[in-house]
């Protein structure tokens, strides 16, 4: 067995799987239990700074009848695209590693199903590994679970994932996390190596598209991540103790895995399904990407944002939520104050303009106002009563 194989192996021993399997997968989390805590609660105590959003989660959950039907749709329209941005970016990472084994981290959970299908793609003819490691805005990256992985494979090969960008919030995150250690990632770069499908904000290293469409497993949570909970920091972590004990596994990030949920996880079949669409129909085609065309979105981007931020008097832009499937999981995860859209005849946005229905949940119309973005969700100041 090589130093890779064992490697492999030594961390597989120490992460879950949640409801994935061995070989799509390794997170790199403790499973942890905490109360639950109220939407409205916990949008109090977050905008009251009394505590962060990683210390709290609130319950989550079956998609309802409806969500899978926008889901069925989703797929149906878009799972044909996603087979093919796998294989672009998957091309477009060969071709730059050449015999190099590929190391994926998988930034949990947004991450994780583009991940997955990157693992088995790549893997076919190339060594490839895959992990999932927690990433929080405002507190960071898990840095005891990363070092591990850079303690085992080294950091040359190491390549970030992520579904999408909003904001570019993480990615920004990402960036400041690794300034002290950008020389063991790749030195010719300015920015970290983060792949993902579609780059709305303009800060991926690699991405198959800058456009905001409605990818599949953006509008589900754990059902379609392995059954994983967003990743849980109950209190601040020495980040410099943490990487000294990089081999304690007790230093990692956790997050719940939803056995209640496991009748309705489709983690494995979703893979499965676009796996084999992309056996049907092979590309050889690279993802279209590079430095103009990442600094053109940026622009948008910040300029869109600033626009959202004005004309609504939002002074905290965390709580404006961009593109399509971020605005679809502050919906589902947050207080929605409005939804912003461009066009209400789009396909793509009519699970969210359901949703606005159902909570009412005032929209506003907006056109090619929101720039680069389809829908975004506006997150309602709360006060405590």
């Amino acid at each position: 067995m090589d130093k890779h194989a064992s490697a492999a192996s030594h961390l597989d021993s120490l992460g879950i799987h949640g409801s994935y399997r061995p070989q799509d997968v390794t997170f790199l989390l403790n499973v942890n239990e905490i109360e639950p805590t109220s939407l409205v609660e916990k949008e109090y105590l977050i905008q009251s700074g009394k505590k962060h959003y990683s210390q709290m989660i609130s319950v989550e959950h079956p998609p309802s009848k409806e969500q899978m039907q926008y889901f069925d749709y989703a797929f149906d329209q878009g799972a044909e695209r996603l087979a093919r941005d796998v294989q672009k970016i998957g091309n477009s990472l060969l071709s730059r590693f050449g015999n190099q084994p590929i190391v994926l981290v998988s930034l949990v959970r947004a991450g994780v199903p583009l991940g997955v299908l990157l693992k088995h793609y790549i893997g076919k003819n190339h060594r490839c590994f895959h992990y999932g490691i927690s990433i929080i805005r405002d507190r960071g990256i898990d840095f005891a679970a990363l070092h591990a992985i850079i303690d085992q494979h080294g950091a040359e090969n190491i390549v970030f994932v992520d579904g999408w960008t909003g904001k570019g919030a993480i990615c920004r995150e990402l960036t400041q996390n690794l300034s002290d250690y950008l020389a063991l990632f790749d030195p010719g770069w300015d920015i970290p190596r983060l792949v993902t499908l579609a780059d709305l904000g303009g800060y991926s290293w690699l991405s198959a598209s800058c456009e905001d469409w409605l990818i599949p497993f953006g509008i589900l949570g754990s059902v379609i991540s392995g059954l994983t909970s967003r990743t849980i920091l109950k209190d601040d972590i020495d980040h410099d103790l943490a990487i000294k004990n990089c081999d304690d596994p007790q230093n990692w990030h956790s997050c719940l895995v939803y056995q209640h949920l496991r009748p309705h996880d489709i983690s494995v079949v979703f893979i499965e399904k676009i796996l084999k669409i992309i056996d049907l129909n092979p590309c050889t085609d690279v993802a279209d990407w590079n430095n103009q065309i990442r600094l053109v979105q940026q622009k948008n981007c910040l300029d869109t944002i600033a626009w959202i931020s004005n004309t609504y008097r939002i002074q905290n832009i965390n709580l404006i939520k961009p593109s399509i499937a971020e605005a679809t999981r502050a919906v589902l995860r947050r207080v929605p104050e409005k939804i912003l859209i461009g066009d209400s005849a789009n396909p793509h946005v009519q699970l969210l303009l359901h949703f606005a229905q159902e909570q009412n949940i005032p929209v506003d119309i907006l056109g090619a106002k929101l720039g680069p973005y389809h829908a975004v969700t506006l997150i309602k100041k709360v006060e405590k009563n």
